[in-house]
């Protein structure tokens, strides 16, 4: 008990990254009462931030599926906003979208650390990936490119 008299139960420990409450993830958000002219609501599938230097976006979308056209505005705004300039090799801000793609079922988890990347909005561009590379390994060259090479796993560090 603590010195509030309260009991303090602990709590198991979950995951970093894990889902943690899965019925909660389920419930739809309703964003009709927050329409402004043509402006409604968008949401993010996911968010990185290392060291206030590298911001990383996900958007992951079925396979075929596109991304509409506000929200595409939205989350490229976002990155413009947030990129900073380099200096003498040193970034001082980056920020980057990052696409994924996937065909997994409706009832089944998507591995955003699997998902094939189908494009990343980066320096005010899109790039199509010229070889298939994952989520994880998006991330990890934006780590390369942002000098946060401590982040990464020893042995991809180099």
């Amino acid at each position: 008990m603590s010195t509030t008299g309260r009991i303090l139960i602990p709590q198991t420990p979950i995951e970093r990254g894990a889902i943690r409450n899965r019925s909660r993830a389920k419930q739809l958000r309703d964003f009709t009462g927050l329409r402004f002219g043509k402006i409604t609501p968008t949401d993010i599938d996911g968010f990185l931030e290392f060291n206030d230097t590298l911001f990383v976006y996900f958007e992951a979308k079925q396979v075929g599926a596109t991304m509409p056209y506000g929200q595409k505005l939205a989350l490229t705004r976002q990155c413009n906003a947030i990129d900073g300039t380099e200096n003498d090799q040193h970034v001082t801000r980056m920020a980057a979208l990052i696409v994924i793609e996937h065909d997994t079922e409706a009832d089944q988890d998507v591995d955003y650390a699997k998902a094939k990347v189908t494009s990343v909005y980066r320096n005010r561009e899109w790039r199509t990936p010229s070889r298939g590379i994952t989520g994880r390994e998006a991330v990890e060259c934006l780590l390369r490119l942002a000098g946060l090479a401590q982040y990464l796993p020893r042995e991809r560090a180099a």
